[in-house]
């Protein structure tokens, strides 16, 4: 999960893993696996490594073996 925020500046929390792609043209928006939209005031690049760190976190707690 990873917190975001809208336009209005109210964050909220994201499963980063019911995302299907991220765009920025210029605002950024998520599309979710669902088709559904969102659109976030955090710029792609750091969406993108906010996943990537979340992924990360989610390995590291996967015992070994």
């Amino acid at each position: 999960m990873i917190t975001l925020h809208r336009l209005n500046d109210k964050p909220f929390i994201l499963n980063a893993e019911l995302i299907r792609t991220i765009e920025e043209n210029p605002d950024t928006v998520i599309t979710l696996i669902s088709g559904d939209h969102v659109i976030v005031k955090e710029p792609m690049r750091e969406v993108v490594e906010r996943t990537i760190d979340y992924g990360r976190l989610l390995r590291r707690l996967i015992p070994p073996g």
